[in-house]
């Protein structure tokens, strides 16, 4: 059984929520966002990464950073930018981008179902990621950036939850990206209890992205007692069957000692290599790769024997490639350690990956199918982990739009 509540979010100012909002703390480095929030006091970027209001180079993780972003919080809440809604709701958060949408409602998870297997995770965390964002929610007092969550699509639920968005919208606005985004309140009682009953009949709630939030947000309400709001933390929750996934894509700094023609050679004992129809070929289904290198795209599919699982983690194109290519024939054996891969999210296309390669920072590149959301959960159910940058989803959810205060 599954537990949301809802709460009383904090909100963006309607008239301001185009400047306010921002995308999350770590999908950017810091110069990035230095850039991003550059003649706009308003960004959310001088609370979720506050070192770029102090000096460049600033360690992100010194206590002056935590300080500022607290500082910075105050401030936009007493100057009305922020504004907490005065009881607590639920709310609808609408994203458009191009031909995609999705509609997710607002709420607050249970960090104790969290602990207990029923909000389920597919990814290990890292300690010090983790200590990032225990020490930002305890600076601020506050969850600012929603965890992603997903669940089996419910008809009658998400039929509900669309009718409400022909209602007048509390927030609306188009971002730099041209993505829409869009939120309505919910707080009708009969609305709130119907919803709290409906999400009592699904046995799990699944991470799509935000372990480390919700990693976090546990380790804070550990330490709170899990009392009050810091029991719960942030969270929007879409039907799985509205989620676009793309690919993350692989970048290879070297051959590991191989020419060109010698990788090929190796591939082809895993894959039927071919050359590519298209001058950029994107992979259509599973278990079909593209690879660029010196210039040029081949079209690899997995050899069945290779795929030939009912196991969804064994099966994943993410898998084969690190346990039949990745590890035996580059050498990467841990690629969450690794310094000789780079994992690039596919909003960027492909164009990205032969940019990279032809500067000379990468020797080759592969381009992935994208990761099934079904195979997510089953994997999830049965306890498994997946391995590092298996999904990258898109659109990103705004930091900002809604934040859980926790004093």
């Amino acid at each position: 059984m599954a537990s949301i509540k809802p709460f009383p979010a904090l909100l963006p100012n309607p008239a301001q929520a185009d400047r306010i909002c921002e995308l999350p703390y770590d999908v950017m480095s810091s110069e990035e966002a230095r850039g991003m929030a550059a003649g706009n006091p308003l960004s959310f970027l001088h609370v979720s990464k506050p070192e770029i209001d102090l000096p460049p180079f600033t360690d992100p993780h010194d206590a002056s950073v935590y300080a500022r972003g607290a500082e910075n919080f105050r401030r936009m809440i007493a100057e009305g930018h922020l504004r907490q809604h005065p009881r607590p709701g639920f709310f609808l958060y609408r994203q458009i981008m191009g031909s995609h949408r999705q509609l997710g409602l607002v709420a607050v998870a249970s960090c104790a179902e969290y602990q207990q297997g029923i909000v389920k995770k597919h990814e290990l965390t890292r300690p010090d990621k983790e200590d990032d964002r225990v020490r930002h929610m305890e600076a601020l007092q506050a969850q600012t950036g929603p965890v992603f969550l997903t669940y089996p699509a419910d008809d009658e639920l998400d039929a509900r939850l669309a009718a409400r968005t022909k209602d007048e919208p509390m927030v609306d606005f188009t971002a730099k990206d041209a993505v829409r985004h869009t939120s309505w309140l919910m707080d009708d009682p009969k609305d709130v209890a119907w919803i709290e009953e409906r999400f009592t009949h699904l046995p799990s709630l699944y991470i799509a992205d935000g372990h480390h939030r919700s990693a976090a947000a546990a380790r804070v309400a550990d330490k709170m007692g899990h009392l009050g709001a810091a029991a719960w933390f942030l969270t929007v929750l879409f039907p799985h069957n509205q989620l676009q996934v793309l690919p993350y894509n692989r970048a290879l700094k070297d051959l590991n000692g191989r020419s060109p023609a010698q990788l090929l050679a190796e591939l082809d004992a895993v894959f039927v290599v071919k050359q590519a129809a298209s001058p950029t070929p994107t992979p259509t289904r599973p278990h079909e790769l593209a690879l660029y290198l010196e210039g040029r795209w081949h079209q690899l599919g997995f050899r069945p024997k290779f795929a030939a699982t009912e196991d969804p983690l064994e099966k994943l194109d993410v898998t084969l490639l690190q346990r039949h290519v990745l590890d035996p024939i580059f050498g990467i054996d841990n690629p969450r350690t690794s310094d000789r891969i780079a994992f690039i999210g596919g909003i960027r296309g492909t164009g990205e990956l032969e940019k990279r390669v032809q500067s000379g920072e990468f020797a080759c590149a592969f381009s992935m199918y994208p990761t099934r959301v079904e195979d997510l959960m089953a994997i999830s159910d049965r306890g498994g982990l997946m391995p590092p940058k298996s999904t990258w989803f898109e659109p990103k959810l705004r930091d900002a739009m809604f934040c859980h205060m926790l004093g």
